[in-house]
């Protein structure tokens, strides 16, 4: 029961953070940063949580090119803590190896799971036509990963089924790397 609970607030706070870093490293490869760090309530809550872990990386890992490689370090560093913790908790139980795995396994883990909830939270937005900052950064954040399937899916009596479309193949991308994990740890 202890393992559990441990388990269970570990993995809600690092997701949190860990997800922070990686919207964060996306909304910089967007050029989304400036103006959700000025003035969008997203950008400023996303670089509130993660400027403490995010910054002093900066002054040793460099950027490459437009992608933030302090805030991809930082999020794949939350998740090697965490499995970390697990691992030391279970009395260190396999190798630390697997540990590694788990921890790069997971990042792509929340990969998948921060675009299928952009995703989610643009289609909402779309249905209701709010026109907010808010809406504005989430449709520039899905737009690029949203294209590709536009051109393949039409619009179907004018509606847009794109996001259902795209919400599927990450679904199945989630099922592909948990079976990707399971052989990876055999």
């Amino acid at each position: 029961m202890f393992y559990q609970i441990i388990s269970l607030l570990l993995e809600v706070i690092v997701s949190v953070v860990a997800s922070a870093c990686l919207l964060r490293l996306y909304m910089q490869q967007q050029a989304i940063a400036m103006s959700a760090r000025s003035g969008n309530p997203l950008g400023r809550f996303v670089f509130a949580l993660t400027d403490w872990l995010v910054l002093p990386l900066r002054r040793v890992l460099p950027a490459m090119g437009r992608w933030d490689t302090s805030s991809l370090v930082a999020a794949f560093l939350l998740e090697l803590s965490q499995f970390s913790l697990l691992w030391l908790l279970m009395g260190q139980a396999g190798s630390y190896g697997s540990v590694l795995i788990l921890a790069a396994f997971g990042l792509v883990r929340l990969v998948i799971s921060g675009f299928t909830g952009l995703v989610i939270v643009y289609a909402v937005l779309s249905w209701v036509q709010t026109r907010s900052m808010m809406s504005d950064v989430i449709e520039r954040l899905v737009a690029p990963i949203l294209s590709p399937v536009r051109r393949v899916v039409p619009l179907l009596g004018g509606v847009d089924l794109s996001p259902l479309v795209l919400l599927v193949l990450l679904q199945i991308a989630a099922i592909v790397l948990g079976h990707l994990q399971a052989a990876a740890l055999l």
